[in-house]
């Protein structure tokens, strides 16, 4: 990798928030806790989207491969209503799937809520993209985000030799 400064997408997935009728909370929710873990410096492309499978798959693709983001975080679509489409969108673009991720993810966040086994989130990559789906909760965000991102420095090392430095000790709480 040439350039020292990673770029983390941000993509929320809501139709009401696409079109104003709801305010975006889980966007913001995903870009506070990236600002508090991350400690390196990195650059935000931040979208809204509706819950389109087409548009899904196609915004993503723009995330990694024009606009050339390391790490892409999405939000909401993961739940089981057939408009949830995130997980099947992220897997048509992904050339692989880590299972691991979301099987974190549902371990740690049903130590609080039973529902939890409902999320469908998964990750995958595209190109040298780091792609987690990620629930539409903003307590919940944290929580899985805190499930797997001490493994995310080394999987973007690994795609393009990317660094990105974090706060372990904030990462890790919820181990704690």
């Amino acid at each position: 990798m040439t350039d020292s400064k990673i770029k983390i997408g941000f993509l929320t997935i809501s139709d009401r928030a696409a079109r104003g009728i709801y305010e975006d909370i889980s966007g913001p929710a995903m870009q506070e806790w990236i600002s508090k873990a991350v400690t390196s410096p990195y650059e935000v492309v931040s979208k809204i989207i509706e819950d389109e499978q087409p548009l899904i798959e196609n915004t993503l693709k723009e995330m990694s491969d024009s606009l050339g983001c390391n790490l892409i975080l999405t939000t909401g679509g993961t739940g089981p209503t057939t408009r949830d489409v995130t997980p099947e969108a992220t897997k048509e673009v992904c050339e692989r799937i880590f299972d691991g991720f979301a099987e974190q993810m549902r371990i740690v966040s049903l130590r609080t809520v039973p529902t939890a086994i409902l999320s469908r989130q998964i990750a995958g990559t595209r190109g040298n993209s780091l792609i987690i789906n990620l629930p539409g909760k903003p307590v919940a965000i944290s929580v899985c985000l805190g499930a797997v991102f001490l493994a995310v420095p080394k999987c973007l090392e690994l795609l393009d030799e990317s660094v990105i430095t974090i706060d372990k000790n904030y990462v890790s709480q919820v181990f704690e």
